[in-house]
């Protein structure tokens, strides 16, 4: 098996985003690399419910991609040196899309006297490690949601219009709850070029189970095979709102329908922002 082949199918444990985003940015992209798909090849302790200890999190980013990664990103060092617990709770604040969770919980017998071990970090959604089993809550029926989209591009569409949509190398298909354009939206990027509306209840009726994530994004492992099949599209637009032919479906989202979605969303953020913020006031005991 060749070297390139290996690359391909085991993650490379290296800094995320461009080389020219801000510094909190290409954290970010790393920390979210970092509790999807990397523990395991850094070698991170995680458990079954995605949570890590804030501790091994730091250790991990300083340590690891500063060493290994220094010969070939040479901004490593610069970026990631002397991460701190403060650093990460900033990034997990100030995510709009909410991806992230802190949680107190201390020790029964802790390993050391770092208040670090008291807090542990996940991310909310979008994990490719097949041990962590989220604690998502069901969705019995499509009335629980104001509807569910999957956005993507033009080019992978030609090939999702016959295949469906693959879950691929996570653990589930990711959907949102509204479109790009009026807020900040989970499960979707604001850079979609074509949105793929879905029959939940049809779905749900064949045997396809939904789940919702604590930041709002709707999941899905699909069928069997981890395909959430085009029998189950209800209609596609582009991203300007004009149906994709042959896709019309039921015709567009009301305008009243997207403002209820974004009210809903914006809530829930709000509630896991707060809960984030609680913890500052533990941070004197670290």
């Amino acid at each position: 098996m060749s070297a390139e082949t290996q690359n391909k199918k085991k993650p490379t444990p290296r800094q995320r985003g461009h080389p020219r985003d801000p510094p909190e940015v290409r954290l970010s992209k790393s920390l979210s690399w970092l509790l999807r798909h990397g523990a395991k090849t850094t070698g991170l302790q995680i458990r079954s419910d995605g949570y890590a200890r804030v501790s091994d999190v730091v250790r991990t980013t300083n340590i690891y991609f500063n060493a290994n990664e220094l010969t070939r990103y040479q901004l490593a060092n610069v970026m990631f040196k002397d991460v701190t617990f403060l650093q990460l709770q900033e990034i997990v604040n100030r995510d709009q899309k909410n991806r992230y969770h802190l949680l107190f919980e201390p020790c029964l017998t802790p390993s050391n006297n770092s208040g670090d071990d008291l807090w542990w970090i996940r991310a909310n959604q979008g994990h490719s490690i097949k041990d962590v089993k989220l604690d998502l809550q069901p969705i019995s029926s499509a009335s629980e949601i104001p509807l569910a989209v999957h956005g993507t591009t033009r080019k992978a569409w030609e090939l999702i219009a016959t295949q469906g949509l693959s879950r691929m190398k996570r653990n589930h298909v990711h959907l949102a709850q509204g479109v790009p354009g009026s807020g900040i939206l989970s499960g979707m990027r604001n850079s979609s070029q074509v949105l793929i509306f879905i029959d939940v209840q049809k779905a749900i009726d064949a045997g396809i189970r939904f789940h919702l994530s604590k930041n709002g994004v709707v999941l899905t492992e699909g069928d069997a095979k981890g395909i959430l099949g085009p029998q189950f599209f209800q209609r596609v637009e582009y991203a300007d709102r004009t149906p994709v032919p042959g896709w019309e479906g039921s015709g567009p989202v009301i305008p009243r329908e997207v403002e209820i979605t974004q009210i809903r969303l914006a809530e829930r953020a709000a509630d896991h922002t707060s809960v984030a913020e609680s913890g500052r006031d533990n941070i004197s005991a670290l």
